[in-house]
């Protein structure tokens, strides 16, 4: 079979009718330079502060992105395959351009998946590859990629620049002691890269690293964690530490949305029982991680970060994967969830307080237009977040789009998150939801519901504008 090429055609993700499709052009043109934002983002703080080189192409582009592994897994690939650490330190594929090869081989799984528009675009204009992904192909690519990261001009902080980002943020845990912050700020960067507060790991009682996650929480803020009051303290005193190095958002992957604060004399009993090595219920948990969101929206009106609640996911699904390589390797699975009653004690609290802000995201569709947009278009103080993770694809904005807006309006809206551990891949995310913007937008222009300059106004507030002010940047 001859070998593809590999090209970027200018209206990829454009409207098809000729008349959209112009329009769309417009308004798509006035926003494809704008400066990303990257607010929601997961690529280690240590890939800014280190700015070494890349290892190599598989270990840039295949083995931290869950979207691709997750893929090769549903053919047959098992994560030692693709060069996945093991926790326990055990045998997987060492050669990267093994790794690569079976990635280049396979290429024809991805088409028609948004992993497959990020990758085009980050071959083309990040990589200058000219030549589809292919078995014959691979190892022309993996050394066309290789001597493109090998040059210091492509380290993780001159990309920046040469991606266009002018501000980032890290996740980390609350129990961070944000050496890697510091090390940041100490080199200008401080600024620019700024962390993000997520206490996933110190308010669901049942995880895995819990003890060892909470131990660390009260030697990094000198508190004593033994009791709940103590460990309040912990938490409000990493929080200040966090905003002192630039934070502006916290990040809660919760499974369920709800925010029903206990008695807090049964908070103390539940968290002062775990530690103690006492035996919680399930229902404790779930009900002590609800109280900690209200906690940490009541924390959020006196440090001033947005608060960010995304749940709705079954995380790490497959148990022996868990097991064998950790969190984050692909066996997330959205589940339905529910937001109205579930966020009723939050929003009843501090809806409406101008010193609170949150933005909650989904990833059960139905609930942009009966639950979502009809809270966010109403309480000041909540944004719906944009489309993420599985609904991070041209068809999923668009109905997105479609649902929110009319309750909602545009400008209760997050602006987009990139939400990626795949640094490469911020470009083509941003670039993705512009076109897609454009495109939603030229049909309201066609319809005569917008005139154009309303549309190239919403497209602008949209991509850069309505993300600074959602994080209050």
């Amino acid at each position: 079979m001859p070998t593809q090429k590999l090209t970027l055609h200018p209206d990829r993700a454009l409207p098809v009718d000729p008349e959209q499709r112009r329009i769309a052009r417009e308004i798509y043109a006035e926003t494809a330079a704008l400066p990303l934002i990257s607010m929601h983002g997961h690529v280690d703080a240590a890939v800014f502060a280190d700015n070494q080189p890349f290892a190599d192409p598989a270990q840039l582009l295949i083995v931290p992105d869950h979207y691709v592994c997750r893929m090769l897994y549903s053919q047959g690939f098992t994560p030692e395959q693709l060069g996945v650490p093991r926790v326990d330190g055990g045998a997987t594929e060492g050669d990267s351009r093994t790794i690569w090869r079976r990635f280049a081989s396979n290429w024809k799984l991805f088409r028609g998946t948004p992993s497959r528009y990020w990758l085009e675009h980050e071959l083309v204009t990040v990589f200058s590859v000219e030549d589809e992904p292919s078995e014959e192909t691979a190892d022309a690519i993996y050394d066309q990629i290789a001597g493109v990261i090998a040059s210091d001009d492509f380290r993780p902080q001159q990309l920046l620049d040469r991606f266009n980002i002018e501000l980032i943020s890290t996740t980390d845990p609350a129990q961070s002691d944000l050496s890697q912050q510091q090390k940041l700020a100490e080199q200008g960067l401080g600024e620019r890269v700024l962390p993000t507060f997520r206490p996933d790991s110190v308010v669901y009682l049942d995880r895995d690293d819990f003890d060892a996650s909470i131990a660390t929480l009260g030697e990094v803020s000198g508190s004593d964690v033994a009791s709940y009051q103590g460990y309040l303290k912990a938490l409000r005193e990493r929080r200040r530490a966090f905003v002192a190095m630039g934070a502006k958002a916290t990040d809660h992957g919760h499974f369920t949305a709800d925010t029903t604060p206990l008695p807090e004399a049964t908070a103390a009993e539940i968290y002062e029982r775990r530690l103690s090595g006492g035996q919680l219920s399930v229902d404790e948990v779930n009900a002590f991680a609800a109280h900690m969101l209200f906690q940490m929206a009541a924390m959020s009106c006196e440090d001033g970060l947005v608060m960010q609640i995304h749940p709705g996911v079954l995380r790490d699904h497959h148990s022996a994967t868990y097991r064998a390589h950790g969190q984050d390797k692909g066996y997330d699975i959205p589940v339905a969830a529910e937001y109205t009653r579930g966020l009723r004690p939050l929003l009843d609290a501090f809806g409406t307080d101008p010193r609170f802000g949150c933005i909650v995201y989904t990833l059960d569709e139905d609930v942009y237009t009966r639950e979502l947009a009809p809270m966010a278009g109403v309480y000041s103080s909540m944004r719906v977040g944009a489309p993420w993770w599985f609904i991070d694809s041209p068809e999923g904005m668009l109905r997105f789009f479609e649902s929110a807006t009319e309750t909602a309006g545009f400008y209760n809206m997050s602006g987009f998150v990139d939400d990626t551990r795949a640094y490469c891949s911020i470009p083509a995310r941003h670039d993705l939801y512009r076109r897609i913007s454009a495109h939603y937008l030229s049909r309201l222009v066609g319809e005569h519901r917008l005139r154009q300059d309303e549309a190239v106004s919403v497209a602008t507030d949209l991509a850069y504008h309505l993300p600074k002010l959602a994080f209050r940047v």
